[in-house]
């Protein structure tokens, strides 16, 4: 069945991101494959978005980069407009929802079908709200984020897929750890730290500079044995996973997939995680890192993490994460959706 997509942007940036957008990444790799196989999609996102999709934008550029692009949630939803208004020519319309859904607003006011991806772990009182949308779908990007959204329409579980082509094998890494992610309480960088520093290894940070980088991060960065990289563009990204003897990932939060890991492994860099949200949905214990219940244990075992072997890492990431996987998926619910909504009218 070929099907008439919208799939909609944040409007942040472009699609794909210069540099980090995990949410702006996902976007890019489904909207290609969809088009590779044949479907008729178009995209919402800004101008200077590249796509092979057809591409509707009413932006030049996204509120990332321009301070005047104030109040953002307004740009967000006038984007989201924009494919509601033309809802007719689309069989399916789909939502990134890179913040919160605000497209539940538009669920009983489009002839058209909507579904939503979430790409955050919500929170009981967000669900409550949403729940007055008793009937909008929801893909739930794992099944720790699926049982977050108990008590709505989680119609199916997609994890995200990579680009696995493109991160670049390494065999022989230098003798470093990699921290890559956003600086926040969550991600754990200063427990990253802390394990680098007990183990005596040279850590590398690599993200954008933000203030919790600069009041708790900073003081320990040294340029010798802590070390800041700044934000990583995906060539860069892909040396940097492929140099590692392992990617740190004491995460904090339930996070609900953490595409990092997915990345570091198409590499073939192991992990080393704490047991956290759908970690153990992504990582293979024992196979393509290792699961810790804590930074003590994470420390003093962190060498087994350095002996797995890294082509295997390399060859389950391929396996488990390439991207025809998630488009496939995804079709396969838009199909289901369109089906059943055909039947009703």
């Amino acid at each position: 069945m070929r099907l008439r997509i919208a799939h909609i942007a944040p409007v942040a940036t472009s699609i794909p991101p210069p540099k980090s957008g995990s949410v702006e990444t996902m976007t890019s790799l489904l909207t290609e494959g969809l088009v590779a196989r044949g479907q008729d999609v178009t995209l919402f996102a800004t101008a200077d978005s590249k796509t092979t999709a057809t591409l509707h934008a009413i932006y030049p550029h996204g509120y990332w980069h321009d301070e005047h692009m104030w109040p953002w949630e307004l740009y967000e939803m006038l984007n989201l407009a924009a494919a509601v208004e033309r809802a007719g020519e689309f069989d399916i319309i789909h939502y990134e929802a890179a913040y919160y859904p605000m497209s539940l607003a538009f669920t009983r006011l489009s002839p058209t079908p909507i579904v939503q991806t979430l790409h955050h772990s919500p929170s009981p009182a967000e669900i409550k709200l949403w729940a007055r949308y008793p009937e909008a779908a929801f893909v739930a990007i794992s099944n720790e984020q699926a049982t977050l959204l108990d008590g709505l329409n989680v119609v199916d579980t997609v994890l995200h897929g990579i680009d696995t082509d493109s991160f670049v094998f390494r065999e022989t890494p230098d003798d470093n750890l990699l921290f890559l992610g956003r600086f926040t309480e969550g991600k754990g960088v200063l427990q990253a730290i802390e394990i680098a520093k007990r183990v005596g290894m040279k850590l590398i940070l690599a993200a954008a500079e933000d203030q919790y980088y600069r009041e708790r991060v900073a003081p320990h960065v040294d340029g010798r044995h802590i070390v800041y990289y700044g934000e990583a563009d995906f060539a860069a990204k892909v040396k940097l996973y492929g140099a590692a003897r392992a990617l740190l990932y004491p995460i904090q939060a339930r996070e609900p997939f953490g595409l990092v890991l997915a990345e570091a492994m198409a590499c073939g860099t192991p992990v080393a995680a704490l047991d956290r949200g759908a970690v153990r949905e992504v990582v293979d214990d024992g196979v393509t890192g290792m699961i810790f219940s804590d930074l003590e244990q994470m420390t003093n075992e962190l060498p087994r993490v350095f002996d797995l072997d890294r082509r295997k890492v390399r060859e389950r990431a391929v396996a488990r994460f390439g991207a025809g996987r998630m488009v496939d998926e995804y079709l396969a619910v838009y199909t289901r959706i369109v089906e059943a909504h055909r039947a009703r009218r």
